[in-house]
C-alpha cells in the first residue's frame, strides 16, 4: 500500500481515521473520512485524505483520491452488536493521533478542510491554523469515548466552545450529544454556522441567531449508517460554493436522505440524485 506521489492539490481535504468496521460479512472500510471523501469526489471535487491506517481491507473503492497515510499497526477498528432494544458500539483498535504536521504542504491551504475524527483523533487541528480555508468540522469522534472493554459511550470534549469558534460550520448528530438540547445551544452561540441532524427527521440548522429545520425525504431506510458523513460533505460543499448555508442544508439534507436506501458505502450518492437535489434547490 503506497501513498500517491507527488500529490497534487485538491479542492476538498478530509482529515481523520478511516476505519475498519467488523461486520457479519467481514470487515469493511468505512468511517468519516471515507464517506465524505467518496462524496466530495461524487460531487465532481479534487479530493485528498490524510489518515492513519493498518491495511486491514484494500482501498481500491477510493480510486482516484488522492491519501496521506500515517502507518499504523492497526486501524481504528469498530464493531456493532445488535440487540433487540438497540445497538452496543464497540472499538477494537484506534490508529495513531492526527497532527498538523501530518499534511502535506501542498494541502494546507486547501479550499474546504474537513476535520472528521471518528476516535477522538486531530484534536489540535481545530485552533484556527487554516485561515485561508473553510474549516469544516464533524466532532462526533471528539464526543465519544469507550470503557476498558471497548464499548461507546457518549463522551464529554471539553474544548468544544473554543475548537467550534474557530470553525466555518459545523455539523452533528442529535445522538452525538445524547439529545442535551442545552449543550447544543451552547454550542450553536460559539459557532457560525451549526448543523444538527436528526435521521429520518431531517435536520436543524443554526445561522446568525436563527434556526431552521429542514425535512429529509420520505425513503425506504435500508442502512443509515454514514448519511451523516455523506451530509456533512454535501453541505460544506455548497455552502462554500453559495455562501448560503440555508440552500447547502436543504441540498445536504435532500442528498443524505438516499443514502439510506442502500447499504454501506453503496449509499453515496450518484451524479442523477446530486443535480436532482441542486435543483430541488435553485
Amino acid at each position: 500500500m503506497q501513498n500517491i506521489v507527488p500529490l497534487d492539490p485538491v479542492d476538498y481535504l478530509v482529515i481523520g481515521h478511516l476505519a475498519c468496521d467488523l461486520t457479519s460479512a467481514g470487515p469493511r472500510l468505512g468511517g468519516t473520512a471515507a464517506y465524505a471523501a467518496l462524496t466530495a469526489r461524487a460531487l465532481g471535487l479534487r479530493v485528498g485524505i490524510v489518515t492513519a491506517w493498518g491495511g486491514e481491507v484494500p482501498l481500491d473503492v477510493l480510486d482516484g483520491i488522492q491519501i496521506k497515510i500515517i502507518p499504523a499497526k492497526h486501524s481504528t477498528t469498530f464493531e456493532n452488536v445488535y440487540k433487540p432494544g438497540g445497538r452496543d458500539q464497540f472499538i477494537h483498535n484506534t490508529a495513531p493521533d492526527l497532527h498538523y504536521e501530518d499534511i502535506p504542504a501542498v494541502w494546507v491551504n486547501t479550499p474546504i478542510i474537513h476535520v472528521g475524527p471518528i476516535a477522538r483523533e486531530g484534536k489540535s487541528l481545530a485552533d484556527g491554523r487554516f485561515p485561508s480555508s473553510m474549516l469544516g468540522l464533524t466532532p462526533q469522534g471528539w464526543l465519544r469515548t469507550w470503557d476498558d472493554g471497548g464499548r461507546v459511550h457518549i463522551g464529554t470534549w471539553p474544548e468544544a466552545l473554543h475548537s467550534l469558534a474557530k470553525a466555518n460550520a459545523a455539523v452533528l448528530s442529535i445522538e452525538d450529544v445524547g439529545g442535551d438540547e442545552e449543550q447544543i445551544e451552547a454550542m450553536a452561540n460559539k459557532c457560525r454556522v451549526l448543523a444538527v441532524t436528526e435521521g429520518a427527521g431531517g435536520a436543524r440548522l443554526y445561522w446568525n441567531g436563527d434556526l431552521r429545520r429542514f425535512r429529509a425525504l420520505q425513503v425506504k431506510e435500508v442502512d443509515p449508517t454514514g448519511a451523516g458523513d455523506i451530509f456533512a460533505a454535501a453541505f460544506f460543499w455548497r455552502f462554500s460554493t453559495t455562501h448560503d448555508p440555508w440552500a447547502a442544508a436543504r441540498f445536504a439534507t435532500h442528498l443524505a436522505s438516499y443514502s439510506v436506501t442502500r447499504r454501506g458505502l453503496d449509499g453515496i450518492p450518484t451524479k442523477e440524485e446530486i443535480q436532482s437535489c441542486l435543483v430541488e434547490v435553485i
